[in-house]
């Protein structure tokens, strides 16, 4: 829950931050250019949810994790070149998901340079909470950026989509926001999602440096 929490104000206040760049004010005034996770939190997407489904996890239920933050708000006609601002608003949450990917994963291999990890090694008392900790960091905001990449409504990359694709096919796009919640949970749930994620889960993993893995076999046997 820290990470996931620390991860979707990441998130939202990389758009709060782009959108200002570009001229819109309105996220920061409201004051969510922030990682305070009171500022982006909403109960049912943030709270609720989230932990219901750790709870459903840990009696053997089989239920997807997913969650979100209060949308932040922008408002399109203060942007300056509005499609390109349409483009990096709606990525600059998944860029900010992925740098705390990217630093965790950096911090894993510190840990494994300097030989904090393994039999012996100087953190082996707090080796197995702190390897949950960075792993779970790195390991969801992956997850979360390539979800969020997805092309279906209200994520990110729907946005994305919209910018580039002709006026044509815009009203496609516009139609499919009515059941874009009812096609993510179906995708999550049949496992749909599991598939298109498992070639980067596969070279998410390949990353990891090897002292990390004892560790992760001790936690997740």
């Amino acid at each position: 829950m820290v990470v996931l929490l620390f991860s979707i104000s990441a998130h939202e206040a990389g758009h709060a931050w782009m959108s200002n760049k570009f001229g819109d004010d309105t996220a920061r005034l409201l004051g969510r250019i922030t990682l305070n996770p009171l500022a982006h939190t909403d109960p049912i997407g943030t709270l609720l949810i989230p932990i219901a489904s750790f709870i459903f996890a840990h009696i053997g239920a089989s239920i997807a994790l997913i969650g979100w933050g209060k949308p932040t708000p922008v408002n399109p006609l203060r942007w300056r070149n509005k499609d390109m601002a349409n483009v990096m608003v709606s990525i600059a949450g998944i860029l900010a998901n992925l740098i705390i990917a990217i630093v965790a994963l950096g911090l894993m291999y510190v840990a494994h340079v300097l030989h904090l990890f393994g039999p012996g090694a100087a953190l082996a008392s707090i080796e197995e909470p702190l390897v949950l900790f960075l792993f779970t960091a790195y390991s969801l905001n992956v997850a979360l950026a390539f979800f969020n990449l997805l092309p279906f409504p209200p994520l990110d990359g729907s946005k994305i989509l919209y910018t580039i694709l002709p006026d044509s096919m815009k009203p496609a796009i516009e139609a499919l926001e009515r059941f874009g919640f009812i096609i993510l949970l179906l995708a999550m749930q049949t496992g749909i999602f599991g598939i298109i994620f498992s070639p980067v889960q596969r070279i998410m993993y390949s990353l990891l440096p090897e002292s990390v893995y004892p560790a992760l076999f001790k936690i997740f046997g």
